[in-house]
């Protein structure tokens, strides 16, 4: 098990990683009710990713069962595959009785983009050149919608509000997609560089960010999973919870430079115990996924229905 990839629509983006188990069979403490489109992604990333030669589809009663372990019904699998269809984030091929699902170029790139912020870049920022993408911007009074989508796009890219309309990101951040996809070109100005001797970066860092709710989050992962009983647990369920929580972390962590942030902060503990967990249900989730898989390969996009 998020991402190297993003050129992809923020609100698929967030969807695609905005999942966790509220069914959790392994820890009592709540946790968002989980999203199945994510949860989808999840599985494809899992299971159908870099497995086999070629586009692979997977036969939806094999979807519908694997969801089903994790608390997901029949009927909001279904629903969620047509539209996940309707989104080009799927496409579908029939067999027979039988329809199958795969993944289109768009979706593709959302799973890559998470493998690599989970198995490459991780959570933990500790090779920051000390460089930051400075993006100020000035809307007229009445684009109040065209503001709140500028923002919200900056917020999933990693950005935070230094001033009102001053954002900035670690790091060399491309923002001409999001920019240029809003039209808000003539309105938006990017610049890189880096903070003078005087400026406390850390006192920066904690005013543009929520730290405190950043750290909570891997905090509750980490109690969440250390305390996991794995033994007689479903591996392909387990992973697919796991998979699907520690993405829509990391996707929320603007990953910030740790020697700028509190001691002994919680990503790295964090990191360890998915990775461990993950290294630990790979080889039984996936053998198990090839006995209860029925998978074909993928002709071309099609038309049906769940």
């Amino acid at each position: 098990m998020e991402d190297e990839i993003l050129a992809v629509d923020a609100v698929d983006a967030v969807d695609a990683v905005d999942a966790v188990d509220a069914v959790d069979a392994v820890d009592a403490v709540d946790v968002p009710q989980p999203r199945p489109q994510s949860l989808v992604l999840a599985f494809f990333g899992n299971h159908v990713l870099d497995h086999g030669e070629g586009d692979l589809g997977v036969y939806s009663g094999s979807i519908i069962d694997v969801l089903g372990r994790v608390g997901t019904g029949e009927q909001a699998v279904r629903s969620t595959l047509t539209r996940m269809v309707n989104r080009g984030l799927l496409r579908r091929q029939r067999e027979g009785r039988k329809m199958f699902f795969g993944l289109t170029p768009h979706a593709n790139g959302i799973l890559r983009d998470g493998g690599q912020r989970i198995w490459r870049d991780g959570a933990v920022n500790e090779d920051w050149d000390g460089t930051w993408t400075l993006l100020g911007f000035s809307l007229p009074e009445s684009w109040q919608r065209q503001r709140h989508d500028l923002r919200s796009r900056l917020t999933w890219s990693g950005f935070g509000a230094l001033y009102s309309g001053l954002w900035i990101a670690p790091g060399r951040v491309d923002v001409r997609g999001i920019v240029s996809e809003l039209g808000l070109d003539a309105h938006v100005k990017v610049f890189h560089a880096r903070a003078d001797d005087f400026t406390d970066v850390g006192l920066m860092i904690r005013e543009s960010w929520d730290l405190e709710a950043l750290a909570a989050r891997y905090v509750a992962f980490d109690k969440r999973w250390t305390s996991a009983d794995l033994a007689a647990a479903d591996p392909v369920a387990i992973r697919l919870r796991l998979v699907a929580e520690w993405l829509r972390i990391i996707r929320t962590d603007p990953r910030l430079p740790v020697r700028h942030l509190p001691e002994e902060w919680p990503a790295r503990q964090a990191q360890e115990t998915f990775r461990r967990i993950a290294e630990q249900t790979a080889g039984p989730a996936g053998r198990m996924a090839e006995e209860v898989l029925e998978t074909t390969p993928l002709r071309s996009a099609s038309t049906g229905t769940a």
